[in-house]
């Protein structure tokens, strides 16, 4: 290897790269990347010439490209590479469409139906003209890998998220209540984590805020007795209208429906609450639109501090949707 080479290293190598690393073969890398296998295969060689290592085993007779040791190495800098030019177009990006900056939000589902609109319609008043795109998912994982590869610009999400990669500004606690049906006292019977295993319990599917949840479980040596799981809220909150089980919900999720059939009750610190913030990629640098947003963010986040104390008590009173703001 020699310093003079280096200079050859050309994007398409390290796109390629990556995808044979990420797919474990170059088959599947060509069709990822929408080339051919003997282009891919010619990046990598030329890749492997320029740094002057070998950087995947190619067993006789196996479709699978292992890493080699150099390989190991180079993808943890290629990955961080990759990730700078995603944000470097994103921010470009945000130049364009006329001088309208982009911007592209994420967030939980009750995070954009309970007080994103509040932050869009604020962001729409201004001066300057501004194009928002808004997604919404029930779960924060796919949001906080589009983030980092520049397909988002902020996401809300909830804590804990790797601060190695993203910086965050915190919105709101989001406590979490028992729900019964109308009527049921068993849900104001409930003393301990460990009383919830005496009753059928209606949870969570797959999203990252129950995993934490279900961690608080563990640790307190309990394993509920689930009869229906869904990572739809409104799901959730039907089979509970049912009569079919009790649910753990938090008060963003109750202010999005109706109480007048369910009694809700505080779990009085027995769950963390959710820590909801605004996220985004370490690496970005803000421009005056996105900054625009973090402060009117951050003025927001202070007035539902203020509001919330007097939220939490209405909505533990049952029969009343919460206002947020």
């Amino acid at each position: 290897m020699t310093e003079q080479q280096w200079p050859g290293l050309d994007l398409r190598h390290l796109t390629a790269f990556q995808a044979v690393a990420v797919t474990g073969s170059f088959a599947a890398a060509a069709k990822r990347l929408g080339y051919t296998q003997p282009a891919v295969s010619q990046q990598i060689a030329a890749l492997e010439k320029i740094v002057g290592h070998r950087l995947f085993e190619r067993a006789s007779g196996r479709s699978i490209s292992e890493l080699t040791e150099a390989g190991e190495s180079l993808l943890a800098h290629v990955d961080a590479v990759l990730k700078r030019l995603a944000s470097a177009r994103a921010d470009l990006e945000t130049l364009a469409d006329g001088g309208a900056a982009t911007l592209r939000i994420g967030a939980l589902q009750t995070i954009a139906v309970r007080i994103v609109p509040l932050l869009v319609r604020r962001m729409l008043s201004g001066a300057h003209p501004v194009r928002l795109e808004v997604r919404e998912d029930v779960d924060d994982t796919s949001m906080l890998a589009e983030l980092e590869a520049g397909l988002l610009d902020f996401a809300f999400v909830m804590l804990p998220v790797d601060d190695r990669r993203f910086r965050t500004l915190e919105l709101v606690e989001d406590p979490y209540f028992l729900v019964a049906p109308r009527g049921d006292r068993r849900a104001r019977e409930i003393a301990s984590l460990t009383e919830l295993e005496r009753v059928p319990m209606i949870g969570r599917s797959t999203c990252r805020c129950w995993e934490i949840v279900t961690a608080q479980f563990h640790a307190a040596g309990i394993e509920p007795n689930y009869v229906f799981r869904s990572d739809d809220a409104f799901s959730v909150i039907g089979h509970v209208r049912s009569g079919l089980g009790l649910a753990i919900v938090s008060q963003l999720t109750i202010e999005m429906v109706n109480t007048d059939d369910i009694e809700v009750v505080p779990l009085n610190g027995l769950i963390a609450p959710r820590r909801l913030v605004l996220a985004w990629n370490r690496d970005r640098e803000h421009s005056a639109t996105e900054a625009r947003l973090l402060g009117l963010t951050r003025n927001l986040s202070a007035e539902l501090r203020r509001a919330q104390p007097q939220s939490r008590h209405l909505v533990a009173a049952a029969g009343y949707v919460g206002r947020v703001a």
